[in-house]
């Protein structure tokens, strides 16, 4: 297997048989396959769409396929090797509809527009060769390649919130259409100014994307209030919930009403308990869940580890394989699944587990501040800024992840003036969300601005300041302080590049496809940096 597209593949860790996330040789290698055979698909839907011809019926196949190869979505190698054959079977189906029109001809096509698939081990490793990275990098080079897997990255990213968008009826045609060109014509592009302008285009439609999953969110479950949470357990049965997909949660409150079962959050849903549609369920108790290298401890301590988990695994679960269902597009061999929203058997089992025998002492951290929170005390924070009393903000989010060296978040949220706030954000903050940082000016120092796809909310309220402050985003007394871990990291990153935004610091590392010529585009242009130390960037910031 050859995989890049995470940023835990230490030293190329993910060159053997076994990716450093838990995901095998044979499951890589089918991702990839299927990441072919859907460029396949696009290259006809993007005839269609360039001749007003829907293609409603296929666009789905193409998100939903692009979010299956993503970090920590899909190791069952059964289901993804179905989707290949679901894929080929709808790019033939739009090929005919093509044909029929006369709009297309059989002519020089792109492999992957003829690509068909053969369920034999034989073929999957020759089929796979021809599609794989080292293939393209002996085609491009590694600059381009880099490149194209900069762009292909940031779609799976767009691709997952779309998707959660998607489930609550929200959708954008034009989106669609722009996944569908962009597919069908970035693996045969080897001109870098092309490929870097088609990245940022990534970035532009990450952020309409992003906007639109806040109204869904917003529409079904109400605009996040600062809201108190709680994050230890409390006497009673339990289920523990992981993940991002709100409405999953949505309906497992419901069907657990009533039957003495309390729900826990983990991960990216501590945000749920801001909205309130969600946190009128009395028996939302709390979150439960903190940074990566936490995770195991925790659910050493969480009775018989009933957990559900929604789209997204965050982190390898191996051990928990036996206590765990899955929801969406999430599937792992061994682990039952829930395909038809009946979570009936998850809750027989959590109700035959033995639950927490006596309440823990309470503790409580905050969440809740989205745009709409925040941007209603606009008036204050700005007289705030201009009064000298809040000093500057930091932006200190992203993703979490098990390598060294994230401890540097931790580090550098303790280190901040004491005048200033700290906007967060995704599961990287989780470093030191517990942790007590008091408040300036009235305002609480840390606010929990919410999920990674909330990075809208943070660019609203960026913007909003900036314009109250007649100033613009690069201007402002605020600092990013970014790290990634996997594609939707790569799809805000490139959103706030298309914004123009500057002197972001990224870290733990750079990404590995990013080739020194493209750093240095991004440097040059962006002032982009990796993290140093939090001492060394402190300084540096501060002046």
């Amino acid at each position: 297997m050859f995989c890049y597209q995470c940023e835990q593949n230490v030293r190329f860790r993910c060159l053997d048989q076994m990716g450093v996330c838990g995901k095998d040789d044979l499951t890589s290698k089918l991702q990839d396959i299927l990441q072919y055979a859907t460029q396949g698909l696009s290259y006809y839907t993007h005839i269609l769409n360039q001749n007003n011809i829907s293609t409603e019926k296929y666009d789905k196949y193409v998100i939903e396929a692009l979010f299956a190869t993503m970090t920590n979505v899909n190791f069952d190698a059964l289901r993804i090797k179905d989707m290949v054959v679901e894929v080929c079977k709808a790019r033939d189906e739009a090929k005919n509809i093509a044909l029929k029109a006369n709009i297309a001809e059989e002519a020089i096509l792109p492999d992957y527009a003829t690509f068909n698939f053969v369920d034999d081990y034989q073929f999957i490793q020759e089929a796979w060769y021809k599609t794989s990275i080292p293939a393209k990098q002996a085609q491009f080079g590694k600059t381009i390649t880099g490149l194209q897997e900069l762009v292909i990255y940031g779609l799976k990213g767009v691709a997952a919130y779309l998707d959660h968008a998607l489930l609550l009826g929200f959708k954008d045609e034009e989106v669609y259409k722009f996944f569908h060109e962009s597919l069908s014509t970035v693996s045969i592009s080897d001109d870098p100014s092309v490929l870097l302008k088609m990245s940022m285009d990534v970035g532009r439609q990450n952020l309409k994307v992003m906007e639109l999953l806040d109204k869904a969110h917003t529409s079904k479950f109400g605009n996040p209030e600062p809201s108190k949470v709680r994050i230890t357990p409390i006497k009673g049965k339990a289920i523990l919930v992981s993940g991002h997909d709100l409405n999953d949660l949505y309906n497992l409150l419901q069907q657990t009403e009533g039957l003495g079962i309390n729900i826990y959050t983990h991960g990216e849903m501590l945000p749920a308990h801001g909205y309130p549609e969600l946190r009128k369920f009395k028996h939302l108790a709390g979150n439960y869940g903190g940074a990566w290298q936490e995770q195991q401890m925790e659910f050493d301590n969480f009775p018989g580890a009933i957990l559900m988990t929604t789209n997204c695994i965050q982190f390898p679960l191996h051990t928990y394989a036996e206590r765990l269902f899955t929801t969406g597009l999430v599937a792992w061999q061994g682990i039952k699944h829930i395909s038809n929203g009946d979570y009936s058997d998850l809750i027989q089992v959590a109700l035959e587990a033995p639950g927490f025998q006596e309440d823990s002492a309470e503790k409580f951290i905050f969440t809740g501040f989205g745009h709409n929170a925040v941007l209603s005390n606009a008036d204050v924070i700005v007289e705030k800024v201009k009064s000298g009393e809040i000093s500057r903000f930091f932006l200190i989010g992203g993703c979490d992840g098990a390598r060294v060296g994230r401890n540097y978040y931790t580090d550098f949220a303790q280190s901040v003036p004491k005048d200033s706030i700290i906007l967060t954000l995704a599961c990287g903050k989780y470093r030191f969300t517990k942790l007590e940082f008091g408040e300036v000016a009235g305002l609480p120092r840390l606010m929990d601005v919410g999920q990674c796809n909330d990075a809208y909310s943070a660019i609203k309220i960026a913007t909003a300041l900036a314009d109250a402050l007649d100033t613009d985003i690069n201007s402002m007394p605020l600092s990013f302080i970014l790290s990634w871990y996997e594609q939707k990291a790569v799809a805000i990153l490139l959103t706030l590049l298309s914004l123009g935004i500057k002197n972001i610091r990224l870290g733990p590392t750079l990404p590995q496809f990013i080739e020194p010529e493209v750093l240095e585009f991004l440097v040059r242009n962006f002032n982009i940096q990796p993290i140093t130390t939090a001492e060394q960037d402190l300084q540096e910031i501060l002046g």
